[in-house]
């Protein structure tokens, strides 16, 4: 008797025809079609967020090696040779290294000043423009990607009305699978776009501090080169150099009055 009471309950038990997948397959081609896009938008965006915000970390993390290590070497060659090799700030030391050897075969010293400058900064320009690859693909994705969850929910909509028109009344069986595929074709298109704004100004602000670091060493370079070494940016003194002054001053006995 029980087992007969819960197989009737099951049999009576309604099934659900307006999930995800069915609101999908009554899409047909045209919602399928727009759910891949929809797709491969959002992967591409995680996939630039993610190889950008590697790249910027590697180079913010090479610049501590530039305060440390470059402005202690004796020359700029050597301060260049102590820099990882195929680096931003290797590149624009390079850069340096062949602007300053052009640079003696000038007879006006405003035009080699000129020259230094805009050698560095073509320099700056390609880095930053590397900086910048990925970037208009977020932008696109931000503002097209509620357009096209928009598109879903218009055709959706009209799917609805045209089931309503043939049916003659507007029942919930008729317009519910239309009108869910329509709202969900809209979250989509929120869910992409959401991540791919945020994602793209993040990067844009960390892209802007690495431009102004990179103006800097460049200004820094400018000053090296154009004084002949004499004026370099101020480093801390190294670790070592630093506990081996701390020591006598800890270690001199006190005065007697």
């Amino acid at each position: 008797m029980i087992i007969e009471l819960l197989a009737a309950g099951t049999e009576a038990a309604p099934e659900n025809k307006f999930g995800f997948w069915e609101a999908m397959e009554q899409g047909g081609p045209v919602a399928w079609f727009i759910l891949a896009v929809m797709v491969i938008m959002s992967v591409g965006s995680f996939y630039i967020l993610i190889t950008k915000l590697l790249e910027q970390r590697k180079i913010m993390n090479q610049y501590k090696g530039v305060r440390q290590s470059f402005w202690r070497a004796g020359s700029l060659k050597e301060g260049a040779a102590k820099l990882e090799k195929n680096s931003a700030w290797r590149q624009l030391a390079d850069d340096a290294l062949k602007a300053s050897e052009d640079h003696g075969k000038m007879t006006d010293k405003r035009e080699a000043h000129d020259y230094l400058h805009g050698t560095l900064q073509s320099s700056e320009d390609s880095i930053n423009s590397k900086l910048a690859g990925g970037l208009p693909f977020l932008a696109s994705v931000g503002a097209t990607a509620p357009f096209i969850g928009l598109l879903g929910t218009v055709i959706g909509i009209y799917r609805a009305l045209i089931n309503i028109g043939i049916a003659g009344s507007a029942s919930i069986d008729k317009v519910a699978g239309p009108v869910g595929e329509a709202l969900i074709m809209t979250a989509i298109g929120l869910f992409v776009a959401v991540p791919a704004v945020l994602a793209f100004n993040w990067l844009q602000s960390r892209n802007r501090r690495i431009a102004e670091l990179m103006n800097g060493f460049s200004t820094d370079l400018l000053a090296y080169m154009g004084s002949e070494g004499a004026i370099k940016p101020a480093v801390g003194a190294a670790p070592a150099a630093k506990a081996a002054a701390a020591r006598p001053a800890a270690a001199a006995p006190a005065r007697k009055a």
